[in-house]
């Protein structure tokens, strides 16, 4: 897989290294997550930032000599299980739990969506370009990290982020209905994300309640997305044992970087 130009790489690389293997407090929901070390990829990500008010976060304007990322660029924009160290590695297929617990209906319109959003990996819609996508696998736990960088209206991403920011009031709590695990306990709540790219969103969702083959099961998903001028990442994080919000938000941070230095690198070359 291609990557970005080797200093850029030592710099990022540099900017996430770990001084010390750190213990995450990640006890959701009683002891149900078992407290773990982060992977040997990633340090405790910047501060994260406040949700960012539409006037904050106008829709970027790109100049009339903007190129667009081709997908070969995009793929070099990518996160990989060198970014991440052990225990990622490159993923082996999709994760049991998309299908079994994933693929839910609700009542609400806007709860129903996100649960079809996150099902169909497809929160901004068919990209209106290229695009490129990475998916690991967590050996420890089997979790499963998803990430794509797209080309997206700029104006239309906005619009996204702005009703990701309205999910936590809106399905703070709710039931749906799973077609192989029957009912659920959904929580919704903001993910913070550190200060990266132009604008940026993030939700940790929950469902409560038991697998397919009827023992207690306990999934958390953990959804990101930021826009760097017209691209545009979407990261997922999922899996029935301590998924990191850690992970999420350092690899946030890492991939809006990335992005945008593969984005000025192409404007160079024009």
């Amino acid at each position: 897989m291609t990557h970005a130009p080797a200093a850029a790489r030592a710099l990022l690389a540099a900017a996430l290294s770990v001084t010390a293997l750190l213990t995450a407090a990640a006890c959701v929901a009683g002891d149900r997550e078992v407290p773990r070390a982060l992977p040997a990829g990633v340090s405790e990500p910047p501060a994260a930032s406040a949700p960012a008010s539409p006037a904050a976060s106008p829709a970027a304007r790109p100049s009339p000599s903007a190129q667009a990322l081709s997908e070969e660029q995009l793929r070099a924009a990518l996160i990989t299980e060198a970014d991440l160290g052990e225990p990622w590695m490159a993923s082996r297929g999709a994760a049991t739990w998309r299908d079994g617990m994933l693929k839910a209906r609700t009542e609400d319109a806007d709860c129903r969506r996100l649960l079809d959003v996150l099902y169909t990996e497809e929160l901004f819609g068919p990209p209106a370009g290229p695009s490129a996508v990475s998916t690991l696998d967590d050996a420890y736990n089997d979790s499963q990290l998803r990430y794509q960088v797209a080309t997206h209206p700029p104006a239309d991403v906005d619009r996204v982020l702005a009703w990701m920011r309205t999910l936590p009031e809106k399905c703070e709590r709710f039931e749906a209905t799973t077609v192989r695990a029957g009912a659920q306990l959904v929580e919704v709540a903001e993910l913070p994300l550190p200060e990266a790219g132009d604008a940026r969103a993030g939700l940790r969702l929950t469902m409560t309640g038991k697998a397919s083959d009827g023992a207690p099961a306990y999934l958390t998903v953990n959804l990101a997305a930021v826009r760097v001028g017209e691209d545009t990442i979407t990261l997922t994080n999922g899996g029935l044992g301590a998924v990191l919000p850690e992970v999420t938000q350092a690899m946030t941070q890492l991939g809006a970087d990335r992005l945008a230095d593969v984005g000025r690198q192409a404007r160079v070359r024009v």
